[in-house]
């Protein structure tokens, strides 16, 4: 589907159609639209800051990376951000993908949770971890117009992401005490959720 004048085109290769669908059946709404932002928002970083990167990988990426968080991917042991990684290798060798390309995207989904990677070392995880930041937690205001705002939330609104997904991660944290998840909420999280400036 074309996007609105302003708004980066969604990537309509055979992965990223298949990806979106994939997303659009297992995520719920509100997850699917999270999903999409952090695309959108990480290619409007990167063309503001000169950042090269795969699209199409970058894409399947954002797609993907909270597949771990849906009833029938979420590992009873693994956190979510490494179920996601795991099911995006199948995802991506299925696809066709090389091997090493398959790696890239679980590679991409796994660091996306951990301590942050600069552009220059990773340029497809930089972007996914400075946009789901900032969909999720509010960081880097500052990088976001308040244009961009309103053409991303238009499309793809928030709905009652901040509560569904506050929701996840708590579920995550009981259950997998040591995983990024419950970092997350021990550190603020849950104040950051439900104080984001986009629900504002």
């Amino acid at each position: 589907m074309p996007e609105p004048s302003g708004l980066p085109e969604l990537p309509n290769t055979p992965a990223g159609t298949a990806a979106l669908s994939v997303a659009t059946r297992y995520c719920s709404p509100a997850l699917l639209n999270h999903s999409i932002r952090s695309y959108l928002w990480g290619v409007m970083y990167a063309r503001a800051h000169g950042i090269a990167f795969d699209d199409e990988l970058y894409y399947v990426s954002a797609l993907l990376h909270d597949a771990g968080l849906t009833e029938p991917f979420d590992s009873h042991s693994l956190p979510f951000e490494e179920a996601g990684g795991h099911l995006a290798w199948v995802f991506g060798v299925a696809a066709g993908w090389p091997e090493a390309r398959a790696a890239r995207v679980e590679h991409i989904i796994v660091t996306h949770m951990r301590a942050d990677v600069s552009a220059a070392e990773d340029a497809e995880s930089h972007l996914l971890q400075v946009a789901t930041a900032w969909d999720v937690a509010g960081r880097r205001p500052e990088e976001f117009s308040e244009a961009n705002r309103k053409g991303v939330l238009d499309r793809y609104p928030r709905l009652d992401f901040a509560t569904e997904f506050l929701a996840s991660f708590e579920d995550q944290a009981e259950r997998k005490p040591s995983g990024a998840a419950a970092q997350a909420i021990e550190s603020g999280g849950r104040l950051r959720l439900l104080g984001h400036p986009l629900d504002a």
